[in-house]
Order: C-alpha cells, then structure tokens, then sequence
C-alpha cells in the first residue's frame, strides 16, 4: 500500500513539476459482461482524456469491477502517455488535418476567434483537454468513442507548427509562411 501512495504522490508531483493542473474528463463509461463457468461477471470500462489546457493531451482506458476503479485506471493510462500538440496562439490549430484510427475518420479545420468548439460528443471532450478555444471539427466514419479519440490522437501526432517545417528544411519562419517581404530579399539577394 505504500508503494502506491508513494506513486500517487510521485505523479502529483510531476504533475506540478510541469507546471499545470491536469484536467480530466470521462468520454464513455461501459458495463462489460465476461461469462465464466457460474455465469456472467460485470466489470465496467471506462475512456478517460487528461490535458493541461495549453496543449498537452492523453487518452487511456481502463476496466475494473467498479466504476471508480477504471476511472482511475484510465486517469493513468492517460497521464502516462500525453503527448504535445502545437497550437496557434494557444487557442487553435495550425493547420486542416485529417486522420483515421480503424473505422474512426475525424476531420479538424482551424477556425477565426469567436467560433467556439464546434464537435460532437467525445471529440469535444477532446478539444476541452486540450485548451483549444476555436474549432470545426467532424466525425466521419464510426460513432465509436474509441475510435474518435484515437483518431484525433493520430491527428495530433500529424500536426506541424511553421517553426517544425523551417526547423526541417532549413529555412526561417517567413520563409516558410511565403510572407512577402522575404520574397523581395530573395529576389534582391
């Protein structure tokens, strides 16, 4: 028992370390049935996204027998396997991006300030973690949360900030956004 306080408090520290408050929010809550020799067990399963709100994003699942239990279990799942996302002024995305996991396809479009979270169910979820303020989301393929999550997970992992392209090619920023005062130097130079 130790040991896991010890853990507990590890990851509460880590946390603080970082410099956020992890936000957590329940996607989806299932009762699952295993039947074994004297009938059918219950357990419930659980998908859990965690974020800091400035653009760090996990997902995990758990299943326990109590509802709690795979809460927690995927509180930690997600904790364990954050990423980092690029945002655009802390409050969108850089660029259009799609991407798929199994049936799941989810396609996310940058948007004007003002325009809100506009997504559906568990990819709203999503954008909340995340910090992202302005957003056109859609679900193309499966309902399945599952699916949805990770599909905007991969999608995540796809996403490039003008710096990471400049950073790649060599190049500085303004090159790479084609402003136009680089352009005349270039032509000049």
């Amino acid at each position: 028992m130790a040991k896991a306080d010890r853990a507990a408090r590890d990851n509460k520290d880590k946390d603080r370390e970082e410099g956020g408050e992890i936000v957590e929010r329940l996607v989806a809550i299932n009762r699952v049935a295993k039947t074994v020799k004297g009938g059918r067990r219950m357990a419930f399963a659980a998908l859990v996204v965690v974020g800091d709100g400035r653009g760090r994003i996990g997902a995990g699942s758990g299943k326990a027998r109590e509802v709690p239990e795979a809460i927690k279990k995927a509180t930690d799942q997600a904790k364990r396997g954050m990423i980092r996302v690029p945002l655009r002024e802390g409050r969108t995305l850089h660029h259009d991006i799609e991407a798929r996991f199994g049936a799941g396809r989810v396609r996310m479009r940058t948007a004007v300030p003002g325009t809100g979270i506009i997504a559906g169910g568990p990819l709203r979820a999503v954008f909340e973690v995340l910090g992202i303020q302005d957003v056109v989301a859609k679900s193309l393929g499966s309902s399945n949360p599952y699916n949805m999550v990770k599909a905007a997970l991969e999608a995540f992992k796809l996403m490039e900030s003008p710096r990471m392209v400049a950073g790649r090619r060599g190049r500085r920023v303004n090159e790479v956004l084609g402003r136009k005062g680089d352009a005349k130097e270039k032509i000049d130079g």
